[in-house]
C-alpha cells in the first residue's frame, strides 16, 4: 500500500468521489471483507460488494487474500493507498494552465502551478512504477511568521535573488546527459489544520 497515490483517470476520479466509496476506501486502510465492512458502514453486504468491485475495477482497492469459510470464499480487500490526490489530467479539457495568466503574485496562478505540480509528479510516479524505478525529487515544507507585509515582500525578493543565483550556478544548457528539472517555490498564508481537515 502506498502512502499517497494520484488518480489520473476521469472515471476512477468519479468513482472515488462517491461518498460511500470514499468511506470504504478510508475503512480499507486495513484489509477487510465485504461482510466486515457492511457491519462498519451499516449497509447490506451485497451493496458493499458492488461498491468494492467498482473500486477494484478502477485500481483503487486490491485483493489481499481469499479465505474459505464453509461454502463461501471471503475476499479480503485493501485500499491501494492510504490517501489519494486527483490529478488535473482527470479533467484534461479544463485542467489549469499557469501560462494563461502568469502573475506570480496571484493566488489563482499559484493554484494553477500547484495543479501542474500534481499532474507532473503523478505522471512521473506512474511512469516510474511501470519502469520499477524511483523518481528523483526533493521538497521543502516549512512556515515563517512575518512581522509585516513589508517583511514578506523583502523575503520574497531575497528568495528570488537566492534562487536565481542557484539556478544560474547549476543550470547547464550544454550537458549532453543532463535532465531538465522544474523548481517550484511558493509562499502563501498558512491554513489552520482544523480548517484544512474540515473540522
Amino acid at each position: 500500500m502506498f502512502s499517497v497515490t494520484v488518480i489520473e483517470d476521469a472515471s476512477a476520479a468519479e468513482v472515488s468521489l462517491d461518498p460511500v466509496r470514499a468511506r470504504l476506501l478510508a475503512e480499507l486502510a486495513e484489509p477487510a471483507s465485504a461482510t466486515m465492512l457492511a457491519a462498519r458502514v451499516d449497509l447490506p453486504r451485497q451493496k458493499v460488494n458492488y461498491h468494492l468491485r467498482t473500486l477494484e475495477a478502477h485500481g483503487l482497492v486490491e485483493l489481499v487474500e481469499e479465505r474459505r469459510k464453509g461454502n463461501v470464499t471471503e475476499r479480503m480487500m485493501r485500499a491501494t493507498a492510504s490517501s489519494y490526490v486527483i490529478s488535473p489530467t482527470a479533467l484534461a479539457a479544463v485542467q489549469p494552465d499557469p501560462a494563461q495568466s502568469p502573475d506570480r503574485l496571484s493566488a489563482r496562478w499559484l493554484l494553477a502551478v500547484a495543479g501542474r505540480l500534481v499532474r507532473d509528479v503523478g505522471l512521473l510516479i506512474t511512469g516510474a512504477a511501470k519502469a520499477r524505478q524511483r523518481v528523483a525529487t526533493f521538497a521543502l515544507d516549512g512556515e515563517v511568521r512575518f512581522a509585516s507585509a513589508a517583511d514578506r515582500a523583502a523575503f520574497a525578493e531575497e528568495l528570488t535573488t537566492a534562487l536565481t543565483t542557484l539556478v544560474g550556478k547549476y543550470h547547464d544548457e550544454t550537458a549532453e546527459k543532463g535532465r531538465q528539472y522544474r523548481v517550484v517555490v511558493a509562499v502563501h498564508p498558512a491554513v489552520p489544520e482544523e480548517t484544512a481537515h474540515g473540522a
